[in-house]
């Protein structure tokens, strides 16, 4: 048995012993639990004293991190080595954020000064963008930008906008993913192609709903447009400028292969939010995530925020068998958190095979989905409350969302509160005695209580960690967005999986290529199977 296996029975002995003591009497078992368990991190706040683990199973988890070398690897990651096995890659997307004098080196390759002359490049765009120096082909001032990108390259300048946009912004910024054409319809509606900037984002620029959107945008600017002024209004972010421009961009902003897509948004990929945004508050959020990868090269694995959390999702799934966790982030600027959440471990994670090849001994990354508080309590906490599966949650709570001057009790006391009481609720639950006791004080008759008290009940026990952020800053959103990509790459190590392919969502496309070519054909390919076949059928109708 080797001493990661060691390792991962011992925390699941410790968690299977766990299981007979509830969360709340831990606290009386471990008076310095919260202390313990409490990390601050790059101005973030972190309350892990409401998981399952006890102090036993705490010291466990800690262990396995370092039997699993979880330092070594990172600074392998740090120092450009081909973290990527599958692909023969570097990892490096801490060097997109890094200082403009680092010396990041991808398989001994200098980086950095290109990172810092593409950075250069977009700042001087942004500023340009916003003074009217840099105008369309009618040379009129840009009022819009429509971003076109999928996948990583939507989801992490998307969240940016969302959090950090100014209640009325000077340009509007619009996003197109979906390949159905009423996803750009709705995006171009109401513009002006005269002074729209149309930015794609594609790193192949190959992606087939990226492309198909780009040629809708494109057709949209070819009605007011002459070719000559059109180029003017579209820009590539890609690492194949040669395809972007033989397309007809007119210009390009580049990354590199060591950037991943779903690590790619400190890159030239949110090159429209930094020009909407205005380039100091784009730069606020590199700083953000700088100061979380010191934080996580620096911090002992008993303070490390990225490690403690990681941990926390590793002892759920190995240790209590629990597949999903949900994350609600109480901040209307944090909506789509869960969406590239989703992405970010799930696409890295979602793996049945280990770096060897051999088929995977743990599982892996759990179901992640969530929606921002207060909206999920009325829409899926019933089951996370009640339910039979035991779904651990956490709560991702801004202290302020709104520079609106207001009283706590009027501003945004009521929104954390109830992440709060939420957390709270999980953890202690209600007996069908107490809830009986409830239903007799406030008039029911005994046998009424007796009917209602088991509805009434909740299990409790259940798992949560809280994050907390003072307030919805560039700097804090950096910050939380690099600790879930560095919690992300944690968990691959410790299941020795690689966090940074994704051939999962290669076969689909494939054979949407080759139904695409039956649909021109006209009919189903007879080695098509029987379903598929009649499904074509139908909608070729």
């Amino acid at each position: 048995m080797t001493a990661r296996s060691q390792a991962l029975s011992m925390l699941r002995a410790l968690a299977r012993k766990d299981a007979g003591a509830r969360i709340i009497h831990q606290f009386a078992a471990d008076p310095r639990r919260t202390e313990r368990m409490g990390v601050e991190a790059a101005g973030l706040y972190l309350d892990l004293s409401k998981q399952s683990w006890s102090a036993e199973g705490f010291e466990a988890a800690l262990d396995l991190a370092r039997t699993c070398d979880i330092e070594g690897r990172r600074d392998a990651l740090f120092a450009g080595e081909a973290v990527n096995v599958t692909e023969g890659r570097a990892v490096l997307h801490p060097a997109l954020r890094a200082a403009d004098d680092a010396d990041f080196r991808a398989l001994g390759e200098p980086v950095s000064k290109g990172v810092a002359e593409t950075r250069a490049l977009m700042a001087a765009f942004a500023t340009d963008v916003h003074s009217g120096a840099e105008t369309g082909g009618a040379k009129q001032p840009f009022t819009a930008i429509v971003h076109i990108g999928i996948g990583g390259s939507d989801l992490g300048p998307r969240l940016l906008w969302d959090a950090l946009r100014p209640l009325e912004p000077t340009i509007d910024l619009r996003f197109v993913a979906n390949i159905d054409p009423r996803d750009m319809g709705e995006a171009l509606s109401g513009l002006d192609p005269e002074t729209t900037l149309v930015v794609i984002v594609s790193k192949t620029f190959t992606t087939q709903e990226t492309l198909a959107n780009a040629d809708l945008a494109k057709a949209w600017l070819a009605e007011s447009l002459s070719p000559k002024r059109m180029v003017k209004h579209l820009i590539g972010v890609t690492a194949a400028p040669d395809k972007a421009e033989a397309w007809g961009c007119g210009r390009t902003f580049g990354f590199r292969d060591w950037v991943g897509g779903r690590y790619s948004l400190w890159s030239a990929v949110s090159l429209s939010v930094a020009v909407a945004l205005g380039w100091d508050v784009f730069e606020r959020v590199l700083d953000g995530a700088r100061a979380m990868d010191a934080h996580f090269l620096e911090a002992s694995p008993e303070v490390n925020a990225p490690v403690l959390l990681a941990l926390a999702q590793v002892y759920n799934v190995e240790g209590r068998g629990r597949h999903a966790r949900t994350v609600a982030p109480y901040a209307h600027g944090l909506r789509r958190l869960p969406a590239f959440l989703q992405q970010l471990e799930m696409e890295s994670n979602g793996k049945g095979v280990k770096r060897d090849g051999s088929p995977v001994d743990t599982a892996t990354g759990p179901i992640v989905f969530g929606e921002p508080g207060t909206n999920g309590q009325h829409a899926f906490f019933q089951q996370i409350h009640q339910g039979p599966q035991v779904v651990p949650a956490e709560f991702v709570v801004v202290g302020h969302t709104s520079d609106a001057a207001m009283d706590a009790r009027e501003g945004d006391a009521p929104l954390w509160a109830n992440a709060l009481a939420q957390a709270q609720a999980l953890m202690l639950g209600k007996t069908e005695a107490q809830a009986r006791a409830e239903l007799i004080a406030a008039g029911a008759e005994p046998d009424e209580a007796d009917r209602l008290a088991p509805h009434k009940a909740f299990p409790g026990d259940r798992p949560s960690t809280t994050i907390l952020l003072d307030a919805l800053t560039p700097e804090a959103v950096g910050a939380l967005l690099a600790m879930y990509e560095h919690k992300t790459f944690v968990e691959g190590v410790i299941w020795d999986i690689n966090s940074f392919d994704q051939w999962g969502v290669e076969l689909g496309k494939a054979l949407a290529r080759a139904i695409l070519t039956d649909v021109a054909d006209g009919e189903p390919s007879p080695g098509l199977d029987p379903s598929t076949a009649e499904l074509m059928k139908r909608l070729m109708v």
